[in-house]
């Protein structure tokens, strides 16, 4: 923001635009544009909407003469071109909202998807308080943008589903044959023909094909290679007793 300005000529000279080069409409816009900003001040708000009534009002005016008029950078000034006075309002909400405070949890991506499907011309500034008065967070754009990338949110990935039709009314029943269709009715005159509507048998659920499943086992039971397992060593009863006759002389 640039300090104030004492008068109309030093406003404009600090900001390179001629007073010459002007057009008597040019010059009557910048002059009510500068008794605005001398009676409001030059907060955010202020700046914002006049920058957006200046880039707006087909005056002529470049955005490098906005710019260095309102004292902000020409790539601030040249973003707000695109933008329509219910974003602008919006963007001044969401920045007294304060600070971004909250998370994007995960659950959130079904609700904003509903959102998105049923208002496909919905801008960020509408996705930000959607999920402000859905979930009391506040998220930044920057946020709000990786969320939608992440969960395929964002622009033509949202797919737009058809609507169901309407079911089609059913058909009257049909008469019994042996009833006439009126008492006086002349039995050479053919009365309406009324055609009962057949339902369309069910269809059978998909079945996933052969390749799908794993194969069946070859073997019945359940084989090992394996050596069976040891007994350990024989009891001490049934062990060959130790000869006690010598076997030599001299042992």
């Amino acid at each position: 923001m640039v300090a104030a300005v004492p008068d109309f000529a030093r406003w404009l000279e600090d900001a390179a635009v001629p007073e010459a080069t002007l057009t008597p409409g040019q010059r009557a816009v910048l002059f009510a544009a500068f008794g605005f900003l001398q009676r409001c001040g030059r907060d955010y708000y202020s700046i914002r909407l006049l920058s957006h009534f200046l880039l707006h009002c087909q005056v002529g005016l470049k955005v490098a003469q906005v710019a260095r008029l309102l004292g902000i950078s020409r790539s601030a000034a040249s973003a707000q071109q695109g933008l329509s006075s219910k974003e602008v309002v919006q963007a001044a909400h969401h920045r007294l909202a304060g600070r971004s405070h909250g998370k994007l949890w995960p659950r959130f991506a079904g609700p904003i998807a509903q959102f998105l499907h049923q208002h496909p011309d919905a801008t960020r500034w509408d996705v930000l308080d959607f999920i402000r008065v859905t979930w009391g967070v506040s998220v930044s754009r920057v946020a709000l943008h990786r969320f939608l990338k992440k969960y395929g949110l964002d622009g033509a990935a949202v797919v737009t589903c058809a609507k169901p039709a309407a079911a089609p009314p059913e058909p009257a029943a049909a008469p019994p044959p042996g009833k006439p269709l009126s008492p006086g009715a002349d039995a050479g005159v053919a009365g309406p023909v009324v055609v009962a509507a057949v339902a369309p048998a069910a269809a059978a659920p998909p079945v996933p094909p052969a390749q799908f499943f794993l194969p069946r086992p070859a073997t019945p039971a359940p084989s090992c290679s394996c050596p069976p397992p040891s007994t350990g060593w024989p009891a001490p009863q049934t062990a060959s007793g130790t000869p006690t006759a010598r076997c030599v002389a001299d042992c």
